[in-house]
């Protein structure tokens, strides 16, 4: 086997540092200027100025008055799921440890005080996004939070419907029509009389929302920098081709860019696979856009010679979402330890993970799952520990320290604890 997979894995081009310096007069431009910056690339770039860039409370309670009620129901479910899991994911949080007598360090968990989302609304209006960048946010106790999305056009320069029905129904009011690479330095520096300075940005955009929060990362912080999506599917010889195939266009459908790749070591599976992507692509809504992504050179099929290798080759591959169609997927599943999340079976595609599974599918793309997590509620916590010693229990423990400090060349450390126990304060 080669020593390293990721060097022959098909991945798309996403060149950040030349689309940071795209962003970077847009940055400077909204930090100077403000809101007159805000109208100058609301023009340029999407094509209608808002008549405020802070969504009106009442536009939200029409979105959601003229809610399909299917749909609503719907999202309802899917806030559900999502509240429920980021619950779990919560716990108590709590550490509380007695390391000597008289010698305790315990753990807050305190949220981040005020969060900035932002929501996709250009290819594709992913109202889905809203829930799964607010509900954990919410369950971790953020006070304060601002949501951006692209004004449309259709829609009078506010976002799109669907996003600001669920603003109304999760209770968000403060809404901002406001586009990606305009978003995250408005969020970042704050622009007076209209939106104050966020301390954290979440959500994914295209490359010039991912080029604006790594220049601002520092003085905010960020979630990730996601990058197009991806899917990789694992599947042996009992994977049915129509589903492979149905999943592999999902992903494909959001972006030209976005990356579909299968991973088996059945020859048939690839060839009825094959069929069925003529066949279902043919007849896809988005046909040209899927057509791309899955001709680009970051999609592909990876032949391996077993299920021992086609594991190795996920692993390398880290995909954002990983599928497991194969004989006994749970087992196989535990041998993955690189993933954004894994989807085990035929009855858990990627699409019920985008919107109503419970869990996040704000994930790390980009072979990026190797170290980082999905956004979930502990994303949004600051974990603050806390010191308590008495006269006793620092007197047991102040030669060690100042030895320590000794060994380190900073004295003044080790007088800090000595003053303690000469008495001459």
């Amino acid at each position: 086997m080669l020593d390293n997979l990721q060097d022959v894995l098909p991945r798309a081009e996403f060149d950040v540092d030349a689309a940071v310096e795209a962003v970077r007069p847009i940055c400077e431009d909204i930090a100077r200027h403000g809101e007159q910056a805000l109208t100058t690339y609301a023009e340029r770039f999407d094509h209608v100025v808002p008549a405020s860039f802070r969504v009106p409370v009442e536009a939200l309670s029409t979105a959601l008055a003229e809610l399909d009620p299917e749909l609503r129901r719907a999202f309802e479910v899917s806030i559900e799921r999502r509240r429920a899991v980021s619950l779990a994911e919560l716990g108590d949080g709590q550490v509380d440890v007695e390391v000597a007598p008289g010698a305790r360090v315990s753990q807050r968990m305190i949220p981040v005080d005020r969060v900035g989302l932002y929501v996709p609304g250009g290819v594709a209006p992913l109202a889905s996004t809203v829930i799964m960048n607010v509900v954990p946010a919410q369950i971790a106790g953020v006070g304060s939070l601002a949501l951006a999305s692209t004004p449309q056009q259709a829609f009078g320069g506010l976002p799109h419907p669907s996003i600001l029905a669920l603003c109304a129904l999760l209770g968000v009011d403060e809404v901002y029509a406001v586009g990606g690479s305009q978003a995250v330095p408005m969020f970042a520096y704050g622009v007076p009389g209209l939106c104050p300075k966020v301390d954290m940005i979440t959500g994914p955009g295209n490359i010039y929302t991912v080029a604006a929060k790594r220049l601002v990362k520092g003085l905010v912080g960020i979630d990730s920098e996601a990058g197009p999506t991806e899917i990789a599917i694992l599947a042996d010889d009992t994977a049915v081709p129509a589903f492979v195939a149905a999943d592999l266009i999902s992903q494909s459908e959001h972006d030209p860019a976005a990356a579909s790749v299968l991973i088996t070591d059945s020859e048939p599976l690839i060839a009825a696979v094959e069929d069925e992507l003529k066949k279902q692509v043919a007849t896809a809504r988005h046909a040209e856009r899927i057509e791309t992504s899955l001709t680009g050179q970051q999609s592909g099929v990876v032949l391996v010679d077993d299920l021992e290798a086609g594991i190795a080759v996920a692993d390398a591959y880290a995909a954002e979402h990983l599928e497991i169609q194969t004989r006994d997927a749970a087992a196989v599943s535990r041998k993955i330890n690189n993933a954004g999340a894994i989807f085990l079976g035929s009855w858990s595609p990627v699409s019920l993970g985008d919107y109503s599974a419970g869990s996040t599918h704000v994930l790390p793309t980009a072979g990026c799952a190797c170290h980082s997590s999905g956004l979930n509620v502990k994303s949004y916590l600051k974990a603050v520990h806390v010191i308590d010693y008495d006269q006793q229990a620092l007197a047991e423990i102040a030669d060690h320290v100042v030895t320590f400090a000794e060994a380190e060349d900073l004295p003044s450390h080790g007088r800090a604890i000595s003053i303690r126990q000469d008495g001459d304060q």
